[in-house]
């Protein structure tokens, strides 16, 4: 099989900032937009669902619903990779899933945004639900094919390692695209209000995500850089088999705590923004982009230190920064001399190097493990592999969207928010320690033969 060029390499990657940009939009304005704090309803914010914790005095109607949406995607995950893994398409296994999902992920992502009654209503809550499940739906259709082919394109540890760093770099920069939303929607709403304005924000960035999202479709022939043949079983015997190895399962425990801790922090970063800080909500898009900014600054270090001292300690060492991060979040808005500007760019610098690190690295190390599995087995299983990850890390990010939205209502003022900092603090330092027994050298022996 031929090598994948540079070039393809980055026309690859760019499928990669077309799905981020709609799962930025999701993961960073989805509870803002429907359980906005006093400052955006101040702004003009328009409150859709019942507010507060309503379901058994304990759970939130966003907080359910995205949960809910999360399990679902778990479930779908590894249905899709079984359907991906088998697939007998002349075009490949992998991107005729991409070429048709590409369109319902961006109308349903901007969907979830619209939901029709203009007041606190059940109707409303019946369209949120709909539309989070077809948006989930819609996503595993093209990330569970999209990130398989991560290992099937790369040929050796190196090339997924090239592969890995191109598609952190676009998904980066697709994130990067959501968070820039406010100033978008910001120079909009004089014109029009609040909603209409991010509405039509988030209708033009799911425009753009639908072109990206199409560019690996039409300028990569998988059949010229992959050479595997469809897999037998259904999904629940390869979901199994898969889950039977024992560094897969080290691996995806720790990336659990990883991602519940992250999400309760990603989705409440423009609350620590505006509640902790006491800034405007256009803050949170001007420090996460110095965060992108800088991180960039760390790839290069980070594939050098990589070839020097393996994946693991990395990634181990990135839990343990965050942790520390994560902890000094819980404190921001408290430190007497230092103005709440100053102390939001702290975060932007310790934040940066791990973001680096989680960007790039644990999409090679899924790919280590599924070739080394190919090797022991014969079964080329790389959907299942990817789509196992994220059945277990999205029901984790499930559990953290009912945590965040039930430990955000804690207390009085921000008391709710430093709490989700600092529970985010606690499952890094857990994840951190789970991948300490991770065995990569064993890894790098079965893909070697050394």
């Amino acid at each position: 099989m031929k090598a994948l060029p540079k070039s393809k390499i980055w026309l690859f990657a760019i499928g990669q900032l077309g799905w981020a940009m709609m799962s930025g939009l999701i993961s960073n304005w989805l509870v803002y937009f429907y359980q906005p704090d006093q400052t955006a309803i101040d702004a003009g914010q328009i409150l859709f669902v019942p507010q507060g914790r309503v379901i058994l005095g304990v759970l939130t109607i966003i907080g359910c619903i995205t949960a809910l949406g999360r399990v679902f995607d778990a479930v779908t995950d590894p249905l899709i990779a079984s359907l991906s893994d088998r697939c007998k398409s002349p075009k490949g296994r992998r991107i005729p899933f991409m070429k048709f999902a590409s369109v319902p992920l961006a109308l349903s992502t901007v969907l979830v945004f619209c939901a029709p009654i203009g007041q606190i209503s059940s109707i409303n809550v019946i369209w949120l639900f709909v539309f989070v499940m077809i948006y989930y739906l819609s996503i595993t259709a093209y990330c569970t094919p999209y990130n398989a082919l991560i290992a099937e394109l790369g040929h050796d540890q190196q090339e997924r390692l090239n592969i890995s760093t191109a598609i952190s770099l676009t998904f980066i920069v697709g994130t990067a695209f959501a968070y820039v939303a406010p100033m978008v929607w910001g120079a909009l709403e004089g014109s029009m209000g609040r909603v209409p304005a991010m509405r039509v924000t988030f209708a033009v960035m799911a425009v753009l995500a639908v072109i990206f999202m199409q560019v690996p479709v039409w300028t990569i022939n998988e059949k010229e850089y992959v050479h595997t043949k469809p897999s037998e079983g259904n999904a629940i015997s390869s979901l199994i088999k898969t889950f039977k190895n024992g560094d897969f399962r080290l691996f995806v425990g720790s990336d659990i705590f990883y991602w519940v801790g992250l999400t309760m922090f990603q989705t409440g970063l423009p609350f620590f923004v505006t509640s902790l800080l006491r800034l405007d909500e256009g803050m949170s898009t001007i420090y996460f982009v110095a965060m992108t900014a800088l991180s960039l600054v760390f790839y290069l270090p980070v594939n050098v230190l990589t070839r020097r001292f393996g994946k693991k300690k990395l990634v181990c060492l990135a839990f343990f920064i965050f942790a520390a991060a994560f902890f000094y979040t819980s404190r921001m808005g408290t430190f007497p001399g230092i103005s709440p500007t100053v102390q939001g760019f702290i975060l932007v610098v310790a934040a940066a190097f791990p973001m680096a690190i989680f960007g790039i690295l644990p999409q090679a190390i899924v790919a280590d493990v599924a070739e080394s599995e190919a090797v022991l087995t014969g079964e080329n299983r790389e959907g299942m592999f990817y789509a196992a990850r994220t059945f277990a890390f999205k029901l984790g990010q499930s559990l953290a969207m009912l945590m965040f939205t039930a430990l955000a209502t804690v207390g009085t003022g921000s008391d709710g928010y430093r709490l989700v900092a600092t529970t985010s603090a606690g499952l890094a330092l857990v994840g951190g320690i789970l991948l300490l027994f991770f065995n990569e050298k064993k890894i790098n022996r079965i893909i070697t033969g050394k």
